[in-house]
């Protein structure tokens, strides 16, 4: 799929260890238990589920279609790592745990000595930054990779926000142009119900980049100035329901796909546009969640397209379980795995129409 570079990269690149080889038997899923978040309870002062990705783990080891023998294990990015995209001044800021109790907002971080914000609470969302980045490089040589973390896309190179402090989709777009040769054009998809405006501002003056984005108009960030980056841009009213979702997302995503070919497409797969969700306003049901990912991985394979898929905000207990029937559903279809095949056959996902209006909250999100 592509000429990989070595750990350093094309000249004047730094070393790195998220690019070490990959054995061939792991499959292309990143995770590691260190994105899970825990500490006295004050995760839970935020309504994201900061252990939702071990119970996607959890749930897809027991549906039997992944062991931890398969499992990539996500490496923390490092300071030279973040240093791709991020100032200096910006990871400084990092070290003030008010800063990083207004960009997580959890208020009684600031509280707490920043030796323990940062083993604690960044670390871990360093860790699914790496898992990104990771996940770049093994979509290229597999032709399809998920980060069970990650899609921060609220965080630009100098400003963190709504629970995102590092920028992993500019991280592994970046890593991709600087490191693996033939990777020159990036699309990204992102279909989380907030606007993504950290990448939009990062790429905002790149026209190597084609950003998608499709988001409830109504609620956080309302970003105008990163809108100017969007190349197809779909706002939808508060409580948007399963057909109308489903077709604006299968009718744009060809579009932006047949507009621009991309080298690689980065899938921002929010699920907090599910029905119910405090924070997305939207009222998708959990099997529209899942025909949605489909669409997205069908249009990628059928046209040859690598595709990385990270899992970005969704904020009810249940987004875990439906996280994971996605992805068995992908593998169903042969869209992923070691049989994936390119222009897999058609759908066999029941659409139910989801009717209850979800409103708004005090907090932004991923």
């Amino acid at each position: 799929m592509s000429k990989k570079e070595d750990s350093r990269g094309k000249k004047g690149s730094h070393q790195t260890e998220l690019y070490a080889e990959v054995p061939s038997t792991c499959l292309p899923i990143v995770y590691s238990p260190e994105y899970n978040i825990t500490f006295m309870g004050l995760e839970k002062l935020h309504p994201f589920d900061a252990g939702k990705w071990g119970k996607v783990i959890h749930f897809l080891k027991e549906e039997q279609f992944i062991t931890d023998e398969v499992i990539v294990l996500a490496r923390e990015a490092s300071e030279a790592d973040l240093l791709v995209v991020h100032t200096a001044r910006y990871l400084n800021r990092l070290k003030w745990s008010l800063v990083v109790a207004t960009i997580t907002e959890i208020p009684p971080l600031l509280f707490l000595p920043n030796f323990l914000v940062q083993r604690k609470v960044l670390k871990p969302l360093r860790t699914q930054t790496g898992g990104t980045i990771m996940a770049g490089k093994l979509a290229m040589d597999r032709g399809w990779a998920i980060n069970v973390g990650g899609g921060f896309h609220h965080c630009s190179s100098d400003k963190g926000g709504g629970f995102c402090a590092y920028a992993d989709i500019t991280l592994a777009i970046k890593f991709l142009f600087e490191r693996v040769e033939g990777v020159a054009r990036a699309t990204i998809i992102d279909l989380d119900a907030h606007q993504g405006n950290g990448h939009e501002r990062d790429f905002l003056e790149d026209r190597r980049v084609y950003i998608m984005d499709v988001y409830n108009r109504h609620i956080y960030p309302g970003d105008g100035y990163a809108k100017r980056a969007i190349k197809r841009k779909v706002e939808l009213d508060w409580g948007t329901e399963d057909m109308e979702y489903l077709q604006k997302v299968e009718l744009h995503s060809e579009g932006a796909l047949n507009e621009v070919r991309p080298d690689i497409i980065i899938y921002n797969a929010g699920t907090d546009i599910l029905d119910g969700d405090p924070l997305g306003g939207l009222a998708i049901s959990p099997q529209g969640i899942i025909k949605r990912d489909e669409i997205i991985f069908r249009a990628a394979r059928r046209r040859g397209i690598p595709i990385l898929m990270v899992t970005s905000g969704g904020y009810q207990k249940k987004t875990a379980r439906i996280i994971a029937d996605s992805i068995l559903n992908l593998h169903r279809q042969g869209l992923i795995g070691e049989e994936a095949v390119e222009g897999a056959g058609p759908s066999h996902v029941p659409l139910m129409m989801s009717k209850s209006v979800s409103s708004g909250a005090m907090f932004s999100a991923i």
